[in-house]
């Protein structure tokens, strides 16, 4: 079964990305982190997200496009990743989500992955 987890980061993760004293920590355990998903065979689909900041949201309203910079949501997390995995069930999507470096500081969203039948 397909899931998806999503990684979520606070403001002080994304501060570490680029902080020269905090970044080789930081990307060490993310690097660790794929690493063993990927030896494990399990990696559909993922990447890493630029910062929130970077972001558009756009809503179509009344036929008309409304665009607005940055993330939509006034969170203490953001989304900053994601995996598509394939595991036998929501316990292994979910043991896999307990190892990420999110899990500790802001969580992991596991979400079953919809699968569209085409005769629906």
């Amino acid at each position: 079964m397909e899931y998806m987890l999503m990684l979520y980061q606070s403001k002080d993760d994304f501060a570490e990305r680029d902080d020269p004293a905090k970044a080789p920590a930081y990307w060490a355990g993310w690097k660790a982190y794929i690493e063993s998903m990927y030896a494990s065979g399990i990696v559909k689909s993922g990447a890493g997200l630029q910062p929130p900041a970077t972001g558009t949201t756009l809503h179509v309203v009344d036929g008309k496009r409304r665009v607005q910079d940055g993330p939509f949501a006034d969170t203490k997390e953001q989304l900053g990743g994601f995996f598509v995995i394939e595991v036998p069930d929501l316990d292994g999507a979910l043991a896999w989500a307990a190892r990420s470096p999110s899990a500790t500081t802001a969580g992991v969203e596991v979400r079953p992955v919809l699968v569209m039948r085409g005769d629906r």
